[in-house]
């Protein structure tokens, strides 16, 4: 299991890494084309993979702080720490990237300037697209190889690593502002009406406000809490309840502590004639069981408790409750 959550560490980094390299290259150029032929939505497409750039270095960072080994302060470890760092990316994009282009587009379509030879915005838009399209690639296999047979909406939204569905959608956003920018440069020149290519940056932060609503929206969940897979705590569940001396598992509720650390907490009826040492063993029998066969667990907490003793926080018995 270690060796496995290395590698896929270290497969993060490079989607990370390729992102960065990527993004830090296409913002200067663009920067560059945006000055020689005066558009706007090159301009905002500039500021977008600056953006960008900035993100991924964030995402890196909150990474490096997660791994911080756990202390009295922080008994479960810094794992979710990435979860911030993940929000912050979100209100980055839509405050800095959408709200930059909603401001240029704005102004371009009350103060119109004609373009220049938009000869430099096509060669620095095609590169764009050759490098986006490159880090993109990496993003889509690597997701890929982790989602299994799960549809791709449905695996973001399992995803318990924001790096991961992050660079997916940043680099998505980045394609389809490319294919905007584009379209609003050529129409600008074709009709002669500076107003569109305004109007291009404008579509392009609607794009990007919508992508940090949806990292907004998964950033959330995870910084409140998300339980572990719906089948592993099923399997939990049937295994605790296979267990000699266990009449019957009143819940099993899990929290994710960090992309590869999952809390459990079990509540168990034991049987009535087991002493406390047996009760004691019974449960390192347990702890010990659910280690070998789940290593992504942390912690288990299980604790003895009658059937009508357990509730679930709200006075109603715990018997059904699973998370």
């Amino acid at each position: 299991m270690a060796g496995a959550t290395i590698g896929k560490t270290i497969r993060s980094n490079i989607v990370l890494f390729g992102a960065l390299f990527a993004n830090v290259g296409i913002a200067i150029a663009k920067f560059i084309a945006a000055g020689l032929t005066g558009s706007s939505s090159m301009l905002s497409e500039g500021f977008h993979s600056l953006v960008d750039s900035g993100n991924q270095i964030l995402l890196l960072y909150g990474q490096r702080r997660a791994k911080r080994p756990a202390d009295v302060q922080h008994p479960f470890g810094y794992g979710r720490e990435l979860y911030f760092w993940a929000f912050v990316v979100a209100i980055l994009v839509f405050a800095l990237g959408a709200g930059i282009s909603f401001y240029e587009g704005w102004l371009h379509i009350r103060s119109p300037e004609p373009l220049r030879d938009p000869t430099v915005n096509y060669v620095v838009l095609g590169i764009a697209f050759l490098l986006e399209g490159s880090s993109w690639t990496i993003a889509v296999r690597e997701f890929a190889r982790t989602k299994g047979e799960v549809g791709w909406w449905d695996a973001v939204k399992a995803s318990k690593d924001p790096a991961s569905f992050i660079v997916l959608f940043e680099d998505s956003a980045a394609l389809a502002g490319l294919l905007v920018a584009a379209i609003g440069i050529w129409a600008s020149h074709r009709w002669l009406e500076p107003r569109i290519d305004g109007v291009a940056s404008l579509v392009i932060g609607a794009i990007l406000a919508a992508v940090a609503a949806l990292l907004a929206r998964e950033a959330k969940g995870l910084l409140i809490g998300e339980r572990a897979d719906p089948d592993v705590v099923e399997r939990v569940r049937s295994m605790v309840a296979a267990s000699d001396g266990v009449t019957a598992v009143n819940h099993v509720r899990t929290i994710h502590t960090a992309p590869e650390a999952v809390f459990v907490a079990i509540s168990a009826d034991f049987d009535d004639d087991l002493t406390m040492g047996q009760g004691e063993a019974l449960i390192g029998k347990i702890e010990q069981s659910l280690r070998e066969e789940f290593p992504e667990i942390s912690s288990i907490y299980v604790r003895p408790e009658r059937v009508a003793e357990s509730t679930d926080g709200s006075g109603q018995p715990g018997a059904t409750t699973n998370g």
